[in-house]
């Protein structure tokens, strides 16, 4: 590590602005964002529904300027009592496809923009899915449920992209993870 780099993870921390659920601090000359509530934890739902087609989600995203195509995913902790990856993940799952898992599995934690922000996320791969609502997500969200088969996922979501769609970079980890454990084992 440089001088520079060293004096910078021990220099004083300050607050540059604090709103409902993200904080932007400095430390040295570093300016980065912090959530502020759940260690700044996320889940990402990797799931595909009994007849082999897997869940992908349409939302706009204010902070791109456009609609985007990802996994389910949501914030850990922004329910009261909700207090684990695994309730995070069932609860979203439900909420914004209305698939709901039997089993859920916390695959890898990691973060998702190390130069940005402390954000970290759980890959966690859902199974033995029964549908039990139509999806959406809750009042505030306008989510629009994709259920594509399996071996037509890569090429849809790169038509979605030439549509104008941005793309979840994190989709191609997903869908690697259908099949695969992180350490590359198939799964049993």
């Amino acid at each position: 590590m440089d001088m520079d780099h060293a004096a910078d993870l021990t220099a004083p921390l300050r607050t540059l602005y604090e709103g409902k659920w993200l904080r932007l601090l400095q430390r040295g000359r570093w300016e980065y964002a912090e959530r502020t509530h759940a260690d700044g934890m996320a889940v990402i739902i990797i799931a595909v529904t009994p007849d082999d087609r897997v869940l992908f989600v349409e939302q706009t995203r204010i902070p791109l300027g456009g609609k985007t195509i990802e996994m389910p995913a949501g914030l850990v902790g922004d329910q009261p009592g909700e207090d684990t990856l695994e309730d995070a993940a069932r609860r979203e799952l439900i909420e914004e496809t209305g698939w709901h898992p039997a089993q859920v599995e916390v695959l890898l934690v990691g973060p998702t923009s190390s130069g940005m922000s402390n954000e970290r996320i759980a890959f966690v791969r859902a199974t033995d899915l029964t549908r039990v609502g139509p999806g959406g997500g809750d009042a505030t969200e306008d989510i629009v449920v994709h259920e594509i088969p399996r071996a037509d996922a890569p090429a849809w979501l790169m038509q979605k992209h030439r549509e104008g769609y941005e793309l979840d970079l994190k989709l191609w980890a997903g869908l690697w993870m259908l099949e695969r454990n992180p350490d590359g084992t198939p799964i049993a």
